[in-house]
């Protein structure tokens, strides 16, 4: 009934053979050929009346009975209900006093963090010039989800300059990158997040889907590089190359913009009260706090779950289900504010456009919801999530030296 030139969203089947080469979010639409895509079109473009008008002007289809996951699937279809029911709530919409919160603790850290080097407490100010880099990346990601004040353009513009000044690196490419990862999450051959060689390997099963070098030895010692060392080479190679590449490539000469006034103060402003030297070695520390803080709670999410077969299929709701966790808000909720509510990554990934401050009232409806069907609802302690990621680190190094 339906062949891979079409996708299906919303009861119609649509012809993208052509458009597919003009999708303004690259060849994600290509994973969805000949499949469903309702569930990932609603996360993806629930704010994006633009997405809409292209929709309807392309070649389309009426389906059948039971070409729809809800047709086949209960839990989809009680998926879909719940989302409904959460968005006539208004858990969908932007709260922008806690949008002004979160800016002003990445600004205040700034200032608090310059001011101690100032002052001389270089060892602390850098820690938490450190922390508030990882805490922009957190900050970002919800600018790239549209998830802030929910006007697509404004929340493009906060990220560009939250990750630009903030990280110094491209908005642009991480959510064409990103967007990849939350479309089919651990899938291999989909899932970008998979694809880390030669720094690091998350999966045994990945190693055969990169053509990039691979190293016995220093996969076999990826548990005890991977803090410090291997997030901080990433983030160098982000912010040095591959960003600053993409940002020009793609004439997006905004970002450029920003990525080069982080640099500029950092270089040039910094070294006149401290010297080149100094400059330099406290820029490298406070970059590596900064990306071992981000990388290895990202790590806790995926990481050390199962993959999926580049051939095999899921739906929207298993693929958060099997291939994301939770980490517990852990007393007073302070895992909550070090991860940014991304410790909820279940809901994270259902509801992507969601503001994800709200993602711990939600929970408790989507546990309800994966228990009625038998889904498991995995979530355990901080502690216990950094030992099964290290020690999942640990034994894709020794599989992988053999």
């Amino acid at each position: 009934r339906f062949n891979d030139i079409e996708v299906l969203i919303k009861g119609n089947w649509y012809d993208v053979e052509t458009f597919a080469r003009r999708h303004p979010g690259g060849r994600i639409i290509n994973f969805y050929r000949g499949k469903d895509a309702t569930q990932a079109y609603r996360e993806f473009h629930q704010r994006s009346k633009r997405a809409d008008r292209i929709l309807k002007t392309l070649k389309s289809r009426p389906a059948v009975k039971g070409d729809s996951t809800t047709d086949n699937d209960a839990l989809v279809a009680d998926f879909v209900k719940l989302r409904a029911d959460l968005e006539k709530e208004g858990f969908f919409k932007p709260n922008y006093a806690h949008v002004a919160y979160r800016f002003a603790e990445i600004v205040g850290m700034h200032l608090l963090g310059l001011y101690l080097i100032f002052q001389g407490w270089y060892a602390t100010g850098l820690i938490i010039l450190g922390v508030v880099e990882g805490r922009c990346g957190w900050l970002m990601h919800e600018g790239g989800h549209n998830s802030l004040t929910g006007y697509i353009p404004f929340d493009h513009a906060l990220q560009i300059l939250t990750y630009g000044l903030g990280c110094g690196m491209s908005a642009a490419w991480w959510r064409n990158q990103h967007n990849k990862h939350h479309a089919m999450p651990q899938k291999l051959d989909h899932d970008v997040d998979l694809n880390t060689l030669p720094l690091v390997l998350f999966n045994i099963k990945a190693a055969d889907h990169q053509k990039a070098p691979k190293s016995k030895s220093w996969i076999r010692l990826q548990a005890f590089l991977f803090p410090n060392v291997i997030c901080s080479l990433v983030a160098i190679f982000w912010q040095l190359y591959l960003h600053p590449r993409h940002a020009i490539r793609t004439a997006r000469y905004h970002e450029v913009a920003c990525m080069a006034a982080r640099w500029a103060f950092i270089f040039g402003y910094m070294p006149m009260y401290f010297g080149f030297w100094p400059t330099l070695i406290g820029a490298i520390l406070s970059n590596g706090i900064g990306a071992t803080y981000i990388f290895c709670n990202f790590a806790v999410s995926h990481t050390h779950l199962p993959v999926v077969a580049k051939d095999d299929d899921v739906s929207w709701v298993i693929y958060a289900a099997h291939h994301t966790m939770n980490v517990n808000s852990g007393a007073g909720g302070w895992v909550d504010w070090w991860m940014s509510y991304l410790n909820f990554q279940i809901e994270h990934h259902l509801f992507p456009s969601m503001p994800q401050f709200r993602h711990p009232i939600v929970s408790k409806r989507v546990k309800k919801l994966f228990k009625k069907h038998g889904v498991p609802y995995i979530t355990m302690s901080y502690v216990d999530a950094m030992k099964v990621t290290f020690s999942n680190l640990d034994n894709v190094g020794h599989a992988f030296y053999g």
